[in-house]
């Protein structure tokens, strides 16, 4: 085994068998392969493709380059991930509510990525909560509460992180293969025995369109089972934020409501839907609509809540958060209404627009030592379909001054078209793929 027979391989679209795509990842995560040797490779690959087997192969060998867990509890470990959308706040609501149904469910998750906002930022929204935590506390934490929302440590598919950061600079990133393996490798580290994957499609997510999305749903459904994990997919829509705040402490607020009022909120209707179907893959429900109906009670009758409240104090937080969270978020010192200017239905709305003004506020990172502002975002966001008169409002800035807000002004607006007939708003789920 060597990295340049490897790589030349690839140059020739050949691919390289499972042991070698193995032996590659290992020398990514010891050192036995150069940063030159890891770009050509991502570049190899990128103009090419590895195939179902090769893809297989290479996330394995990533997963195993580092720590993988493993649990003796009395029911399924599962989890969820999302490829990433605006105002998507699915994983604080749908972590508790799966605990609270049976399972077991260490959340490995992420910081923000371009527009998307990230879990962990949002959960380190709420004082005190600390995420990255010692193996042996997250399965202490596991154990007692059910579930628990972490970052990854650096043991965690060691591979994956070398190979992310020499994508990032080479133009690499768009490619299927390596997509799927990162996202994979990290996820099948934790241990799971079933998972669910929520693939974003339209104007707020990285897949703009039906096509681009079935094809990251397929790979990773069909990597995923390979490597002995029972996964499904579903494709929901992101031409609108999921919740209709875009923002740390904001989405934490629509969180605790969507877990409080009882409501049947987007919010909450997703989380069900992406349960049901972990529950059922996992043995917990008879189907993915049974399982629905049980991650919807546990949501609306409050024991998901009380869950969620017990999974904070855990991590550090506040022990009565879910009594009275508005008093521990932070809020913005500048707020601000947005108010048409004209009357008209909501017939679009950009997300990733959305998504970059709460970066542009401080609610995201443009640089990887940027300091989040939790208090910054915008909360009210209209719906698609919604009628306005001239001086509804289309949104409220949360900003940390004047200027800011009035920047953010001009760039919701612009996200945001007006139009004389009502548009035909998409579903909710657009189609579930499965194993």
């Amino acid at each position: 085994m060597d990295a340049r027979t490897i790589i030349a391989r690839l140059r020739r679209r050949e691919a390289p068998g499972a042991e070698a795509l193995r032996w590659f990842a290992q020398g990514l995560a010891d050192g036995g392969v150069s940063d030159a040797q890891a770009g050509a490779f991502a570049m190899a690959v990128c103009m090419g493709e590895l195939g179902p087997e090769g893809r297989t192969a290479l996330t394995l060998g990533m997963r195993d380059s580092g720590t993988v867990l493993e649990w003796d509890l009395d029911g399924p470990v599962i989890d969820k991930h999302s490829t990433g959308g605006v105002g998507d706040c699915v994983s604080l609501l749908l972590a508790p509510a799966l605990a609270e149904c049976g399972a077991y469910v260490p959340m490995i998750s992420g910081r923000g990525l371009g527009h998307t906002g990230g879990t962990l930022d949002k959960l380190e929204a709420i004082p005190g909560v600390v995420t990255q935590v010692g193996r042996a506390r997250l399965a202490r934490i596991v154990a007692e509460v059910g579930a628990a929302i972490v970052g990854a440590s650096a043991r965690i598919a060691p591979a994956d992180k070398r190979l992310y950061a020499v994508r990032d600079v080479t133009a690499t990133v768009e490619s299927l293969d390596l997509i799927t393996a990162s996202i994979l490798s990290k996820k099948l580290a934790a241990g799971l025995q079933a998972l669910v994957l929520d693939v974003k499609l339209g104007s707020g997510a990285f897949m703009k369109t039906p096509d681009e999305a079935r094809a990251l749903a397929r790979a990773l459904v069909e990597t995923a089972n390979a490597a002995g994990c029972k996964t499904s997919a579903l494709i929901t829509d992101m031409n609108q934020p999921l919740a209709p705040a875009l923002g740390n402490a904001l989405e934490v607020d629509e969180v605790m409501t969507a877990l409080t009022d009882g409501q049947d909120s987007p919010l909450a209707q997703l989380s069900a839907a992406l349960g049901g179907v972990l529950l059922a893959d996992a043995g917990l429900a008879d189907s993915a609509e049974a399982g629905s109906e049980r991650v919807a009670a546990v949501i609306r009758d409050g024991r998901a809540a009380e869950r969620f409240g017990r999974m904070l104090a855990a991590l550090g937080g506040p022990v009565r958060f879910v009594d009275d969270w508005a008093r521990f978020l932070p809020e913005a010192s500048v707020i601000q209404e947005i108010a048409a200017r004209e009357a008209g239905y909501v017939t679009a709305i950009d997300g990733e627009a959305l998504g970059l003004a709460v970066v542009a506020l401080g609610g995201g990172r443009q640089v990887e030592e940027d300091v989040i502002d939790p208090a910054v975002g915008l909360s009210g966001v209209v719906r698609l379909g919604a009628k306005v008169d001239k001086g509804t409002p289309l949104a409220k800035i949360h900003a940390a001054r004047e200027d800011a807000a009035r920047r953010a002004d001009a760039a919701v607006r612009a996200a945001i078209t007006l139009g004389p007939k009502p548009p035909a708003v998409p579903p909710l789920v657009h189609e579930r793929i499965g194993p």
